[in-house]
């Protein structure tokens, strides 16, 4: 199922995306009124209610009876609208430590930094290059949702801890991520500079992470394009390493790092300006969009 988050008539809810006909969802199923006591996605995972969310959408007269509403009239919001803990993998991909091009040996374990819900806007929803810095880049990720909490959760565990995938546009400010030697936290963290969405498609859905196809586009131009099958810290290391020193949560969500090819990289740089437009696709997940304009 493909869960999202998302406003209609001037209020903020949340559904089931699902197509009347083929395979591309064209309407969402909203489930704002049905569960009691989940005002949003973000309360659905925290609760342990997914599963109760499946039932209402499955059962003989679920779907029939709830409102329905056209995915091209709503306004997509973060896909999480209150996530936990959101940590952010670097560095991950292959050929990524080659980019940095400072001589180092590749790091034996990965690298992890945090970024506030408020960075992140929906699908659809541009991001903002602020006026101290224009360098605006893009990063296209698989992102993904916990929905079973857990501590020192063993590797071989944890998809059992996963809700579901959503696809992420890990938006940086570069001149800013280099203002300290070993903090990326300010360049990381810019009010609307990056992205998630458009909805989390549950782990039925998905096969097996190494085939998922990453591809990152800017105004159609292929900028980045690979498989987490290159990672040198898959999905599943990702949640055993970071619930080690840190119990993960329903709700917490693990960007999982980026391909090459991000605009710092070429020479010369080729950072985001107003009107451009990213889209990040894994056929699994769907296609995230994203403009942008200055603040």
């Amino acid at each position: 199922m493909k869960f999202l988050s998302y406003s209609h008539e001037g209020r903020s809810t949340y559904g089931v995306a699902v197509p009347n006909s083929g395979d591309a969802p064209d309407h969402v199923i909203d489930l704002g009124d049905r569960i009691k006591g989940v005002g949003n996605l973000s309360d659905l995972l925290s609760q342990h209610r997914l599963e109760e969310a499946r039932r209402v959408i499955d059962s003989p007269t679920g779907s029939d009876s709830l409102p329905e509403v056209p995915l091209s009239e709503i306004t997509f919001e973060r896909t999480l609208p209150s996530p936990g803990k959101i940590f952010c993998i670097g560095v991950n991909y292959g050929g990524r430590n080659a980019e940095y091009k400072d001589g180092q040996e590749a790091p034996t374990k990965p690298s992890v930094f945090v970024r506030f819900p408020s960075s992140f806007v929906g699908h659809e929803q541009d991001l903002i290059r602020p006026p101290e810095s224009p360098q605006l880049d893009y990063e296209g990720e698989i992102v993904a949702v916990i929905g079973k909490g857990g501590r020192r959760i063993p590797q071989y565990r944890a998809r059992d801890h996963l809700a579901g995938l959503a696809l992420g546009n890990e938006g940086t400010i570069r001149d800013w991520v280099r203002h300290a030697k070993f903090n990326v936290t300010q360049g990381k963290n810019w009010d609307s500079s990056g992205s998630i969405g458009p909805w989390m498609v549950t782990l039925d859905e998905i096969g097996d992470f190494e085939d998922l196809h990453l591809t990152t586009r800017v105004n159609g131009e292929l900028r980045q394009d690979d498989t987490p099958a290159t990672m040198a810290y898959p999905i599943e290391f990702q949640i055993a390493y970071l619930s080690t020193f840190c119990t993960l949560e329903p709700g917490d969500i693990i960007f999982t790092g980026t391909p090459t090819g991000a605009g710092a990289r070429f020479d010369p740089p080729r950072f985001l300006v107003p009107g451009d437009t990213i889209e990040v696709n894994v056929p699994e997940l769907g296609t995230l969009r994203n403009g942008v304009r200055d603040e």
